[in-house]
């Protein structure tokens, strides 16, 4: 299956210039597996060609977040969340059931059925090319990002850059390290002293604005799912009149006919209604929460900072007070204090310009979903409207 992703600019606030433009021009999703063409467009000088394709796998997105992540340079900014990876499972499962479940429905069920099934497919597919679309495009926007040469190498090379899928031992690697920092994140809390307030406000206010985001996502994917149910039923319902229209040969046939093919339109648009709302809203809440988390990393890696600087305070006091070691200790307290001043001067920033680009997000996003309603209501209004007309045209 072949698809150009469509990304979602939501997630970005727009950029000054166009020096570095990426995007996912083409996907290709196999059995296991989906292979993205990453599309560059660019005139910076650290690049050898302006513009390139390269053919890429979720695992080497993983490696490219993981660069970033790992290198102490970057420990004062927000690292842009890795898109998740491909799953396709639970739509394979359901076109599954229902081969199974052929010999249960009509013909004309299992022929709707399919086809919405299909559409979900598509759908979860093109929402995994916006996810790492995403990535890339918050990478090449952010002004230090775009210049690291993992990125370029990621861009330009056309080989496989090697990245495997994690093993067990990995990833089970991931979950102690995110325990960690969940640690890290209440030890520090309770034994560091916040200097700035703002820094201490900020914690708080991304953590319970995180809390509510992962609330708001259950709540979401749940709305999302009874429309979806709701679209199955009227499947079935447009079934079962017809299959009586055709069994009864009497006056009653085409009215239950008219009916039948109203629940087959109205499942169509309550099939794009579930779908915009998974678009425009799941997702963007889902992508949030997910940068809200990287955002208290970086404030968890600053109280870190802060920790350092205070035990380098306390060895100095030490070394002065025994007059032993003092130029060591002094060396290693300026270098602490030039750490948590750099990384507190970068984090106000990167957090300032967080809270710019989420309300830029959420706004286009709720604008764009309250159109898409308003014109699905107006769909069904004059649907149910022709509806009515044609069933009165019968008697």
């Amino acid at each position: 299956m072949t698809e150009r992703g469509t990304p979602d600019e939501g997630n970005n606030v727009p950029l000054i210039d166009n020096s570095l433009l990426v995007d996912i021009s083409d996907a290709l999703s196999e059995k296991d597996k989906v292979k993205f063409t990453v599309h560059t467009r660019t005139t910076l000088k650290g690049f050898q060609k302006c513009e390139c394709l390269v053919v890429r796998q979720h695992e080497e997105f993983i490696w490219l977040h993981d660069r970033y992540e790992e290198n102490p340079i970057y420990a004062g900014y927000i690292i842009p969340p890795p898109p998740p990876r491909p799953n396709f499972d639970a739509s394979r499962e359901k076109l599954q059931r229902l081969g199974e479940g052929e010999g249960t429905m009509t013909k004309e069920e299992f022929t709707k059925m399919k086809q919405e099934l299909e559409a979900e497919y598509l759908a979860t597919f093109k929402k995994t090319v916006a996810m790492h679309e995403v990535f890339l495009t918050r990478l090449a926007s952010h002004s230090v990002f775009r210049e690291d040469n993992h990125l370029h190498v990621f861009l330009e090379f056309d080989q496989d850059l090697c990245a495997r899928p994690k093993g067990r031992l990995q990833q089970l690697g991931g979950i102690v390290k995110s325990l960690g920092s969940t640690t890290d994140q209440y030890y520090l809390g309770a034994t560091v002293r916040d200097v700035n307030d703002f820094f201490e406000q900020q914690m708080n206010s991304i953590t319970e604005y995180h809390s509510h985001l992962k609330e708001a996502t259950i709540r979401t994917d749940k709305m999302t799912e009874k429309h979806k149910e709701v679209a199955d039923s009227y499947i079935k319902i447009s079934g079962g009149l017809l299959q009586l229209a055709n069994v009864d040969s009497g006056p009653l046939n085409k009215f239950l006919a008219k009916v039948s093919d109203y629940f087959e339109r109205a499942r169509k648009t309550e099939s794009r209604v579930a779908s915009d709302q998974d678009l425009k809203l799941a997702d963007t809440i889902r992508y949030y929460m997910r940068d809200s988390q990287a955002a208290k990393a970086l404030l968890v890696r600053r109280l870190r900072c802060l920790a350092n600087y205070e035990a380098a305070n306390r060895t100095l006091e030490k070394a002065r007070h025994k007059n032993k070691e003092v130029h060591a200790a002094e060396g290693a307290q300026t270098s602490a204090c030039e750490q948590f001043e750099s990384i507190s001067a970068q984090a106000k920033e990167e957090l300032l310009d967080f809270k710019t680009r989420r309300l830029h997000a959420f706004r286009k996003s709720l604008i764009e979903l309250a159109e898409l309603e308003l014109k699905h209501a107006r769909t069904q209004q004059e649907l149910i409207r022709k509806s009515i007309q044609s069933l009165q045209e019968l008697l």
